[in-house]
């Protein structure tokens, strides 16, 4: 039940996927939409991590903004772990296995995906 309601209030993404590894198939058909649903929320949650960083973002420049992004959730533990969190909660049963079993990789993507998705909003987070 709980599966079919998540799949079910997810943005549908018109993605050919016909010759795709695995990782890049669950990357454009899971990842890519979780994301998309989560954007508002994950956006407000690094605006509350900037905040709480004392308003060092909002004294750099625009290139320092991308690579504060990008920085922010390389290096800090606690802040990839509750992002990475936001969006593996909106996993189903069967796309949780799938993470599971290719975890390093399927993280690495969505890292990625992130910190690209923040530094298109990035003059927005401040």
């Amino acid at each position: 039940m709980r599966d079919q309601q998540l799949l079910s209030i997810r943005p549908e993404l018109q993605l050919d996927t016909t010759a795709s590894t695995p990782a890049e198939t669950f990357q454009n058909q899971t990842l890519r939409q979780v994301l998309k649903f989560q954007h508002d929320l994950l956006v407000a949650a690094f605006r509350s991590y900037i905040r709480k960083r004392h308003g060092v973002y909002k004294a750099l420049s625009e290139k320092g903004k991308l690579d504060w992004i990008s920085n922010s959730l390389q290096k800090d533990q606690q802040l990839r772990q509750l992002m990475a969190g936001m969006v593996i909660g909106q996993f189903t049963g069967a796309e949780w296995e799938q993470f599971a079993s290719n975890e390093p990789e399927y993280l690495r993507r969505l890292i990625t995906m992130l910190i690209q998705r923040l530094q298109t909003v990035a003059e927005e987070l401040s």
